[in-house]
Parts: C-alpha cells; sequence; structure tokens
C-alpha cells in the first residue's frame, strides 16, 4: 500500500498522466472513464488533470499534487508577480480530511502544492479548490474554483479498527461474557426492586399521572432538540449528529430506578416511568428519527429495534412482576431481596461501566473531542432538567429526583441498536460513538453522585452522633 502511494506520488509530481493501477478504479457508474472538460481553459488541476476521481484506502494518510499553470498579467515593466496559493477543502470531512497544503517550492511558469490527507468512512468526498492570487494587499482574489475533483475511500481489510473488531475487540454486544456474568445478578436485583413496588402508589400514579407526563415531554421533546441544537453548534458531522440525537430520543434506561433507589428517589414511580417510556419509545423514536434525520440531512432508511423495545419491557416487566408476588406470599425472601438489592445494585453500576469501556474500546478510538464534550454534558442536562420542571410542577423531593433520573438517562443500547442496524458496519461504528459515551458519561456520573450521596449521609449520621 505505501508503494502504491508512493508512486501516485511521484506521477504527480512529474505531471505524467495518471495511470490507473491494479485497485485503483477511476470508473463512474456508467462504466465510462471520468475525464475533465476540457473545453473551458482551467488553470488547476490534479496530475494530467484526465481524471477527476481517484481511490484511496480507508484509514490512511497520504498526499495529493495539485499543480497550477496560471501566470498572472504582465505589469509596465514587463514583469510577471508569481504570488499564488491554493485552498483545499473536503465537502464530506467524516470521509475525507485535509490536514495541510504546502508549497512544493518548484520555480517556474508551473507551481505544484502539496496536499496532506487523511481518509475517514467509506465513501465520496468532493473537493473544493480554490486558486488564490495574492497580487494585491488586501484579501486574496479567488481566481479559480473547482469542485469537480474527488476522492472515492475505499473499504479495507487492512483498517486497524476492522482487524480489532474482528479479531474480538468489541465482539458482538450479545456474545459479550461479562453481559452473561451479569445476567444472573440483573434478574435477581430486578426481582428485589419488584419487592420495593408499592401498590397505593401505583394507584396515585393513575389518577394523578403529571410525573409520568413530565418525564415523556422531557425525554423525547426536549432532550432530542437539545441535542440538535449541540450538533449544529459543535459542527458534528451527520453521522455523529444523528447518533447523538438518537441517543437522546431513547427511553429512560433500566438503571434508572436503581439510581432512584440509591438517591433516595420514589422507586414505584421509577420503574412505572422506565416502563411508560419503553412503550412511547415504539413510536416516540421512529418519528424523532424521521424530523432530525431530514434537518439533518441524512437520508438513510433508520430502523428502529421494536423487537428489541419489547425485549426491553418483557424484561424488566416479567422479574419485577415476579418480585411483587414474593413480596405478597413470601416475606422472608423478600427480606433477602431487599437485603441485596444495595450491593448488587452498586456491582452492576460498576459492571456496567467496565462493560461498556470494554465493547467500546475500538469504536472510541479515534473518537472526536468534540462527541466528548456533547456526550458528557448530554446527563448533566437531562438531569437539571427533570429536577426543575419537577420543582415547578410542585412535586415532592423524591418524586423529583427520580423525574431528574429518568429523563438524565437514556437506554443507549437502544440507540446503539439503531446506529447498528441502519447503517454499513464502519458508518455504523462511528456513528455509534455518541450512544457509548452518553452511556459512559451517564453511568460514571451516576456513580460519582451515588458516591457523594453515601459520603454526605454518612457524615451528617456521624456529625448528628457527635452533637448528641
Amino acid at each position: 500500500m505505501r508503494t502504491l502511494l508512493a508512486f501516485c506520488c511521484i506521477s504527480f509530481l512529474s505531471g505524467d498522466a495518471y495511470p490507473t493501477p491494479p485497485g485503483r478504479s477511476l470508473i463512474d457508474d456508467n462504466n465510462t472513464n471520468v475525464t475533465a472538460d476540457s473545453s473551458t481553459t482551467k488553470y488547476i488541476r490534479i496530475g494530467d488533470g484526465t481524471y477527476q476521481e481517484f481511490e484511496f484506502p480507508q484509514n490512511t494518510k497520504g498526499v495529493i499534487v495539485i499543480s497550477s499553470q496560471y501566470q498572472s498579467p504582465a505589469n509596465r515593466k514587463g514583469r510577471r508577480n508569481w504570488k499564488q496559493t491554493v485552498n483545499v477543502r473536503s465537502l464530506e470531512p467524516e470521509v475525507l480530511s485535509i490536514l495541510n497544503v504546502s508549497d512544493s517550492g518548484h520555480a517556474g511558469p508551473v507551481k505544484s502544492y502539496i496536499i496532506s490527507i487523511r481518509s475517514g468512512l467509506p465513501g465520496r468526498a468532493q473537493l473544493l479548490i480554490q486558486l488564490l492570487g495574492m497580487d494585491q494587499d488586501s484579501v486574496p482574489v479567488v481566481i479559480e474554483e473547482r469542485t469537480d475533483y474527488s476522492i472515492r475511500v475505499a473499504s479495507g481489510s487492512d483498517d486497524p479498527a476492522a482487524q480489532l473488531m474482528l479479531s474480538g475487540g468489541l465482539s458482538h454486544f450479545s456474545e459479550n461474557p461479562v453481559l452473561f456474568a451479569l445476567l444472573p445478578l440483573i434478574f435477581i436485583n430486578k426481582c428485589a426492586f419488584g419487592c420495593k413496588v408499592e401498590i397505593d402508589v401505583l394507584k396515585g400514579l393513575l389518577r394523578k399521572p403529571a410525573p409520568l407526563l413530565l418525564g415523556i415531554a422531557g425525554q423525547f421533546l426536549v432532550m432530542p432538540l437539545y441535542a440538535y441544537g449541540l450538533s449544529s453548534l459543535g459542527s458534528l458531522p451527520k453521522a455523529l449528529a444523528l447518533g447523538l440525537v438518537i441517543t437522546c430520543s431513547a427511553p429512560g434506561g433500566g438503571g434508572g430506578y436503581l439510581y432512584s433507589l440509591l438517591l433516595g428517589g420514589d422507586v414505584t414511580l421509577a420503574i412505572s416511568m422506565t416502563l411508560v417510556s419503553t412503550v412511547v419509545a415504539a413510536a416516540a423514536m421512529p418519528l424523532s428519527s424521521a424530523l432530525y434525520g431530514r434537518l439533518l440531512g441524512v437520508h438513510a432508511a433508520l430502523h428502529v429495534p421494536f423487537v428489541k423495545i419489547l425485549g426491553t419491557l418483557l424484561f424488566i416487566a416479567i422479574p419485577i412482576s415476579l418480585g411483587m408476588l414474593v413480596k405478597l406470599r413470601l416475606p422472608r425472601l423478600t427480606r433477602v431481596l431487599l437485603a441485596l438489592i444495595r450491593p448488587f445494585s452498586f456491582v452492576l453500576i460498576v459492571g456496567g461501566i467496565f462493560m461498556a469501556y470494554q465493547m467500546g474500546a475500538s469504536i472510541l478510538a479515534n473518537v472526536r473531542p468534540q462527541i466528548v464534550v456533547a456526550g458528557v454534558t448530554v446527563p448533566l442536562f437531562g438531569l437539571l432538567l427533570g429536577f426543575g420542571m419537577g420543582k415547578l410542577a410542585g412535586l415532592a423531593v423524591p418524586q423529583r429526583k427520580t423525574v431528574s433520573i429518568e429523563v438524565g438517562v437514556q437506554n443507549s443500547l437502544l440507540a446503539l441498536a439503531v446506529m447498528q442496524l441502519s447503517f454499513q458496519r464502519a458508518e455504523a461504528d462511528f456513528a455509534s460513538q455518541a450512544p457509548f459515551i452518553v452511556a459512559l458519561s451517564s453511568t460514571s456520573e451516576m456513580l460519582l453522585m451515588v458516591m457523594g450521596h453515601f459520603i454526605y449521609h454518612k457524615l451528617c449520621a456521624a456529625t448528628a452522633r457527635t452533637d448528641t
């Protein structure tokens, strides 16, 4: 591959006709050579100007060479000013990024410029090439602008991220051994939460469903809008922006009622909100995907995993219903489950963080700073939004905490499933950076809050004993 790239660079610099070596397709969809239009004079070109599209391997650094035959008009003394430069921009930065533009230092009527590039996702990146005249002391003058050249990035098996995934670095999420180890613990923990459900609270929610409605409004209306605003503000690539929006359109995560227990929230309300939001997600996620996909200019057909949504509902409802039955019929077993619920919950939080880091190692290998910043702010914004909405609605403090947690903690695995089902592998993994970052940020931030809550109450208890 390096030999091939070096050969191409030498061909560019020498100005010879651009060859078509094996594996380098310069044919369009109609099986005809893509050639430049010679009907008008054009000063800038790549190679000899014969071909307009060049193929480049995925996730690779390299160079292209642009030459300019522009000659400035002669002045009164018959001399020409050779001051000029080129500006190059990729119109699809997630496919191809421009690293550097430098003058080759070649003197004479034909100027050459070396463009350092880096390929990313497979696809086609159109180039915007501007020849700028530097004759004047003011703003440079655009002499010529071309958008007919493009680079097609081809998927390659030599991609390090692809090799890591194929070798088991990412593996399929359902095959993760940590997940299998945690499944019995998760099931028992959900049964224990069923023992915490209060029937009177459920009846009260049927009469006054304000907390449930607040959760739906925050999760499916405000959070996706916030993600769209962040994407526009941070100029995120389309795939990353869509991944962030879909993540913020997901229902409350199964860990919501776990955090509500540890932080003094209303556990019965938390379980009810998780179940209701998961049902609503079956309609809300497709609507959100269609709306924001259009706004972002992403025209891919997004596949909402209805089977996974149904599976999530059953995996929550069945053990919790079993726990409610245990509470009614087996009081001794109920006491055992309630004693295990807090230590099991803490183990699940730590195990969730470890599993997310392990599964996302390859996806997050080249993560962009913008998506990290955006992902870190999503749970914090959701927590503040939910708490503020609860306070405005006059809810009790435990209910405010629960609404806050349910809005701030998303089921990122559902968003991850949407990305993996809707795009090709490389693009899906690129878009999946958003749900992974949000999941890691959410779990880490909530763990810090739980530890802070625990330390605060320990100090308060110690202070109370000292005063007495």
